[in-house]
């Protein structure tokens, strides 16, 4: 009985930590990808909030379409109205679509205020582009840490200790992830080498999308609620490579950061090594679960 429960527990683990190990495109997928940062949760409350004006909207000229399809059709009404104007159509449709973008406005604006207003942050990470790669530069540390971010090629994924694909994607996933602390509000600078063309950091978990322009230092935030790999890719086209140019990264707890951050500085493929041995333990829930059956 022990056994069956403990062994039932790992798979229970097993399960949520997969699902909330990497955010990604899935198929057929309909909806947003899950909100990870409070901006996002007000983009997904907003994007079906406005689906309530929408739908009747479009149900309603359907139906209008429809009478106008089948009652003035030329058989049914040869002789055709020669009305020319009804006050109150006019009224209805002059006011119905004022109250109609009044209800959007509001929430709209609270949203943008909430994107463009950034808090005090805990850090701040410059994001640089260019074709057809980011570079990452964390500032304000005791040690500089910058690297280049490619797409993983497939003859690296063993290297990599990246080998499952469920969790790092063909054309997705990435040599170096961006790492961040859970529950941190981290600032980031966007921009794109000055010889270069647009880019843009787009990372559709965290609700955020901002231009990266040659000269131009762009700012914008996010603050990760849960730990887990996410992954987005440039979306501004600059050039033959635009597909191959993933965003991914990863959240984790302070204390795996903090060890990630003090061992990059000089070790970073040493500390990428550690990092990923430490998140990627599949089989450590199972080990825990046959000590715990004996």
């Amino acid at each position: 009985m022990n056994r069956a429960f403990a062994v039932m527990t790992a798979l229970i683990c097993l399960l949520f930590a997969s699902a909330g190990f990497a955010d990604q495109p899935r198929p057929w997928q309909l909806d947003l990808q899950a909100p990870a940062t409070p901006i996002m949760h007000q983009i997904r409350w907003f994007e079906h909030y406005t689906l309530w004006f929408i739908v009747p909207v479009t149900l309603l000229v359907l139906v209008l379409l429809v009478i106008v399809v089948v009652k003035f059709r030329a058989s049914a009404n040869p002789v055709p109205s020669r009305t020319s104007h009804n006050t109150m159509i006019e009224i209805i449709w002059t006011l119905g679509p004022v109250l109609i973008l009044f209800f959007l406005a509001i929430p709209s604006f609270n949203l943008l205020n909430a994107q463009l207003q950034i808090p005090q942050s805990d850090m701040t990470v410059k994001a640089t582009a260019t074709q057809w790669q980011w570079n990452y530069e964390y500032e304000g540390g005791q040690a500089p840490v910058a690297f280049d971010s490619f797409m993983l090629k497939e003859q690296d994924r063993e290297a990599a200790g990246k080998t499952d694909i469920g969790a790092y994607p063909r054309l997705l996933a990435v040599d170096n992830e961006m790492i961040v602390p859970v529950n941190k509000t981290v600032r980031m600078l966007v921009t794109a080498a000055p010889s270069d063309v647009i880019h843009a950091f787009a990372m559709p978990a965290f609700g955020l999308k901002i231009d990266a322009v040659p000269g131009r230092l762009n700012e914008t935030w996010f603050k990760a609620e849960r730990e887990g790999l996410y992954y987005g890719q440039c979306s501004e086209l600059c050039g033959k490579d635009h597909a191959y140019m993933p965003i991914a990264i990863r959240v984790v707890s302070e204390d795996k950061y903090q060890a990630w951050l003090a061992q990059a500085a000089s070790d970073l493929p040493g500390a990428y090594k550690a990092l990923v041995a430490a998140v990627d333990k599949p089989a450590g829930n199972f080990a825990v679960a046959e000590n715990l059956s004996k």
